[in-house]
C-alpha cells in the first residue's frame, strides 16, 4: 500500500505545485467548546488505522489515518457527486512512463466533523478520478480516502495501539507523556522523518533517514541508499510490493539483522526492499532512505507532537513479538455487497497456496470451518501467519464452478 501511495502522493504534489495550489485559507482542526481533549476509537484494519469523519454534515465516511501524507485524499471518486461538488478544477499530470496520466480534481474547502463534531476542520482535498488503492477491497471495509499532515499538526496526537484509541491534547496544553522516551523529528514536505540506524549486514550499521508512516503496514522499507540500491540481504524473496502508476511494484522481502530507533532496537526485522526502478529511481532527487510502518509503531504508545519536533515512545505488550511475514502466499481481496466475499487476488510462486494447488479468483469460503464473512480481516491476517507447517483447512469455491472443494494448506515460513 505505502510505494503506491508514495507514488501518487508525488504526482500529486508535483500537479499541487505546478501552478494549481490548494486554497491558501488555513488548513487545520481544532477542539470545540474550548475542550483541550479529546479520545477516539479507531479500527485497525491490515496493519491500518481508519477512522469516521463527517464531511459537509454528510457520511460518516471512513479514511486512513496516515502520517505518509502530506494533503487530504479522496480515493473513492463517488463522493464528488455524493457531497455534490460541482464544477471541480482538473489536473493532470505525465511523464511516469510511456503513454501514462495520473488525474484528480481539486476540491473548494470541506467542512470535517471527528468524533461527533467534537473536532471540525476545514480543508481543502485532492480526488482521484480512479480509485488506484483500492482500499476497500484490501480491507474488507468501505474507505474512502487518507488523511494525514492537517490532523497531526493540529495536535497532540497519542496513538494507543494497544485499546485502538486516539488521544488529541490541545495545542495550548502542555503534554508530556510519563515514561515516554523522546526521539527528535523533522518535518519535511509535510511528513515526518527520524533518524535510525539499520543494519543490513551483520556487525555493520548505518544511519537511514525513515518516514514515519501510519499509513504502511511494513516494520520498515528500505529504498535507496545514497542515491543508489540496497544490497538485499540473503535469504530472500521475490514479492509484490504493490501496484504503482506504472502497475506492479516488484520487490524483495529480507530480514536485516537489526534496527534502532533511539534507545529501542529491534532484531531479525522483516523488511521489505522494492526494485530501484520501481520506486525510488524515478525520483532521485527525493533524500530520504525509507521509511517506518505500523509493524513497528504498533509495538508502542505514540505521542506526536510537530510543534516541538519530536515524538514518544513507550513500549507496549506487543513490543518483544518476532516478527513474521505472511506464510500462505495469498493475496486476498473482499468484494460483494459489504464486501463479505473473499477472493484470491494472486498466489505468490513457490508459496504454501500455490503447492496446495489454490487459484487466483478462487473464493474462500470459510478456514477451519469459520465462515471468512464472520472473520475480521485481522484475525484472517493472523492466521496465515501464525505458525511454520501449521495446517489450516480451507473450503473454497474454484472460480468459474458452484461446487465446493477442500484444500488443506501448509503453512510455510519463506522468510
Amino acid at each position: 500500500m505505502n510505494l503506491r501511495k508514495l507514488l501518487l502522493y508525488i504526482a500529486i504534489s508535483i500537479l499541487l505545485a505546478s501552478g494549481s495550489s490548494l486554497p491558501s485559507f488555513a488548513q487545520s482542526f481544532h477542539l470545540t467548546n474550548g475542550k483541550k481533549s479529546k479520545t477516539l476509537t479507531f479500527k485497525y484494519i491490515k496493519n491500518l488505522i481508519i477512522i469516521p469523519l463527517t464531511i459537509n454534515g454528510k457520511g460518516p465516511y471512513n479514511f486512513v489515518l496516515d502520517t505518509g501524507i502530506g494533503i487530504m485524499l479522496i480515493t473513492d471518486p463517488s463522493l464528488s457527486d455524493s457531497l455534490g461538488l460541482k464544477n471541480l478544477r482538473t489536473l493532470r499530470i505525465t511523464g511516469f512512463g510511456e503513454g501514462e496520466e495520473l488525474s484528480a480534481f481539486v476540491t473548494p474547502s470541506l467542512y470535517l466533523g471527528i468524533g461527533g463534531n467534537d473536532i471540525v476542520g476545514e480543508l481543502s482535498a485532492a480526488i482521484l478520478k480512479e480509485d488506484s488503492f483500492n482500499l476497500s477491497s484490501y480491507t474488507g471495509t468501505p474507505v474512502h480516502g487518507l488523511i494525514g499532515h492537517e490532523f497531526f499538526s493540529s495536535f497532540i496526537v497519542k496513538l494507543n495501539y494497544s485499546v485502538n484509541t486516539i488521544r488529541l491534547y490541545s495545542q495550548r496544553v502542555s503534554y508530556v507523556p510519563r515514561r515516554g522516551h523522546r526521539i527528535p523529528i523533522t518535518i519535511e514536505d509535510r511528513k515526518p522523518y527520524l533518524t535510525a540506524a539499520v543494519s543490513i549486514k551483520q556487525g555493520a550499521s548505518s544511519s537511514a533517514k525513515l518516514i514515519i508512516d501510519t499509513g504502511a503496514g511494513h516494520p520498515i522499507s528500505l529504498e535507496t541508499d545514497s542515491g543508489l540500491p540496497y544490497q538485499v540481504p540473503e535469504p530472500n524473496i521475490r514479492a509484490n510490493l504493490g501496484v504503482g502508476l506504472n502497475g506492479v511494484i516488484n520487490g524483495h522481502i529480507a530480514r536485516i539483522p537489526s534496527l534502532e530507533i533511539g534507545k529501542y532496537k529491534f532484531k531479525n526485522v522483516i523488511t521489505a526492499f522494492p526494485d530501484y526502478k520501481d520506486a525510488a529511481g524515478k525520483f532521485p532527487s527525493i533524500n530520504r532512505n525509507g521509511n517506518v510502518g505500523n509493524s513497528i509503531l504498533r509495538r508502542f504508545s505514540v505521542v506526536f507532537d510537530y510543534n516541538n519536533s519530536c515524538i514518544y515512545l513507550k513500549p507496549n505488550s506487543r513490543f518483544k513479538e518476532a516478527f513474521e511475514h505472511d506464510m500462505s502466499g495469498l493475496e486476498l481481496s473482499w468484494s460483494g455487497p459489504g464486501y463479505k466475499r473473499l477472493f484470491i487476488a494472486r498466489i505468490e510462486d513457490g508459496s504454501a497456496a500455490e503447492e496446495a494447488g489454490l487459484q487466483e479468483n478462487d473464493e474462500i469460503i470459510d478456514i477451519n470451518l469459520k465462515p471468512v464473512n464472520e472473520m475480521g480481516m485481522e484475525d484472517i491476517y493472523d492466521l496465515l501467519r501464525s505458525g511454520n507447517k501449521r495446517n489450516l483447512m480451507f473450503r473454497i469455491r474454484p472460480s468459474g464452478t458452484d461446487k465446493v472443494r477442500v484444500v488443506i494448506l501448509s503453512l510455510k515460513r519463506r522468510i
